[in-house]
This record gives C-alpha cells, sequence and structure tokens, in this order.
C-alpha cells in the first residue's frame, strides 16, 4: 500500500465505527462525569479518536456509523447470536444520545438502519462510495476485525484500526490483513464460515480450527468449493465437514458483511464537517471538556492553513 496517498490532498472519505470505538473507549478510558454526574468517558474517547483520525488521515469527507436497538436479521437467523454480550451497561448507553448531539453540532452526519449492524452500514457506505462517487480512498475507523472483510487496494478500501489504546492506529491494507489473520479480506467470510466466531456466538464446523480452515481454503480457494470438491478431502475431515455443513452454511450468512442495505446517501453532506463550531464549543463546555476543547480550536486553525496552503 502506497503510505504517500494517506497525507496526499486525494477526495477521501472516513467512515468512523461509532458503536465499536465508543465501546473500546468506555473500556479503556476511566470514569468520566459532567458536573451533573452524568457519565462522558466514551464520547470523550470517540471526540478524541476523531480528532486524532482527522489530524492524521486529513479526510475531505467523514461520516459516522451507529447499531440501532431493533433486532437485526442476523438475529432472526439465530436467535442465539451474540445472545452471550452482556447487556450494555447504563453509563455507556446513556452517552450515545449525547454522541449523536456532538456529531450534529460538528455537522458530521450518521447513519444507522433498524434491523442491521453498523458493519452493514459501513459495509454498503464503503461500497458506494467506491462504486458511485468519485472518491480516491475510503478508511474505516473501527476496532472490529469482522471489517477486515471489506478492505480491497484495487478500490482503495482500508481499515484504520487502534492498536494498544485509542491514541495510536494502524492502517490495514491486504497485506496487513494477511499478516493478521492468515488469508486475504475476500477470504474471511469463507474462513469464519469454517471456524465460526465465538465472539458473536455462532461456531462454523465443529473440529476445524484456523490452521485446517487455511488449509482448505489454499487448496480450494473458495468456502463453496471445499463442499463441491468433498470427496478429494480425506475421510476424517470429511466426516467432519459433511456433519457441520448447515452450521457451515448459517455461520457465512452471519459472517457476511452486508453492502446493499436501504439508505439515502448523499455524499455531499459528509464534506461540511466543522469540528470547531459554536455548537461543538457550548456542548464541550457542558461536557467540561476544556482540553478538547483546546484540540478542536488547534486542529481547526491547522485545517484552515493547509486548506489555504493547497490554494497556492
Amino acid at each position: 500500500m502506497d503510505k504517500q496517498s494517506l497525507t496526499s490532498h486525494s477526495k477521501k472519505l472516513i467512515v468512523f465505527d461509532g458503536n465499536a470505538i465508543m465501546h473500546r473507549a468506555f473500556h479503556a478510558i476511566p470514569p468520566l462525569t459532567t458536573k451533573n454526574g452524568e457519565p462522558i468517558n466514551a464520547i470523550y474517547g470517540l471526540v478524541s479518536m476523531l480528532i486524532n483520525v482527522i489530524d492524521t488521515l486529513k479526510p475531505t469527507n467523514v461520516i459516522v456509523c451507529f447499531d440501532e436497538k431493533a433486532k437485526t436479521f442476523r438475529q432472526k437467523l439465530l436467535p442465539t447470536y451474540q445472545s452471550q454480550r452482556p447487556e450494555t451497561a447504563n453509563e455507556l448507553s446513556s452517552q450515545f444520545g449525547k454522541a449523536r448531539d456532538f456529531l450534529k453540532a460538528s455537522k458530521i452526519p450518521v447513519y444507522s438502519v433498524p434491523g442491521f449492524e453498523a458493519d452493514d452500514v459501513i459495509g454498503t457506505l464503503s461500497s458506494k462510495a467506491t462504486e458511485k462517487s468519485d472518491f480516491d480512498e475510503v478508511i474505516i475507523v473501527t476496532g472490529d476485525r469482522d471489517m477486515l472483510q471489506l478492505v480491497d487496494d484495487i478500490k482503495h478500501i482500508m481499515l484504520y484500526m487502534p492498536i494498544g489504546g485509542l491514541s495510536n492506529g494502524k492502517i490495514f491494507g491486504e497485506k496487513e490483513t494477511i499478516e493478521r489473520l492468515g488469508v486475504t479480506p475476500d477470504k474471511i467470510i469463507d474462513y469464519k464460515a469454517l471456524v465460526g466466531d465465538a465472539s458473536d456466538n455462532y461456531f462454523g464446523v465443529s473440529g476445524v480450527g484456523p490452521k485446517t480452515a487455511i488449509n482448505l481454503l489454499n487448496e480450494f480457494k473458495k468456502f463453496s468449493e471445499i463442499y463441491n470438491n468433498i470427496d478429494k478431502i480425506p475421510s476424517k475431515l470429511k466426516e467432519k465437514l459433511e456433519k457441520g455443513k448447515e452450521s457451515a452454511k448459517l455461520s457465512y450468512k452471519l459472517a457476511t458483511i452486508v453492502k446493499d442495505v436501504p439508505l439515502k446517501l448523499n455524499f455531499e453532506d459528509s464534506s461540511k464537517w466543522d469540528l470547531a463550531t459554536d455548537d461543538v464549543l457550548e456542548l464541550f463546555s457542558k461536557f467540561g471538556f476544556r482540553t478538547l476543547s483546546d484540540r478542536i480550536k488547534k486542529l481547526g486553525e491547522k485545517i484552515k492553513l493547509e486548506k489555504q496552503g493547497s490554494l497556492f
């Protein structure tokens, strides 16, 4: 991947996974409260991450996506999907409304669709941005490894993932994805169909682990081709695959990020963001974000100077 492209003046869309970053921030940052005692640490982390990402990656366009409370199609396919996860703590769930207030004040569009996860909304936005718009790059900011299936060097879709906290991040293209998971982005769904995902509570084929899955995909290329060539597979492994076929097919559906969520898209709106508006600074005063107010003002001045410099 050409790292030089990350600092160019190309048309660049950043798509922020709001839920993933706020969950990460909530658990990484010690409890913070407003003067009224309302929890505020997840919003603090979200804003900090936005500032870092905008300063580092220099986007022209910014969008944030969230989950909705409604049941998703995955929960309808598998009622136990993610059922082992604890309920979102009230101290975190109470912050999402304030996060949306901040994003509205900073003119950053928010997308979410009932019945779909933020992953699906992001997958759709990324796909449409590269197919039907003129973005040179799309960079998805998330802590969720499932999103690595969206990485595409040809379409210039990358991930920016926090590493060791919220202040540092790493760009993932196809090379970095292979280093992390052992398979190319386009094989991640096939891989998860075989090994499952314990964090989402689906289990692929019982007895098939990462090494076996990677070997199968190296030989047969696709999940479907493994079953089309089942008679070529040694008997013990063949038996496991046949026994787990229905579970594998369901796991494939659950692992697949949807790219055609019904959305009314207006990418032009995503170019109007401004973190340093009076409305943002007023909100930050209520939140008690003095340091972030200073950082946002400095970033605003820096962006103005960079824009002026690019005109000459």
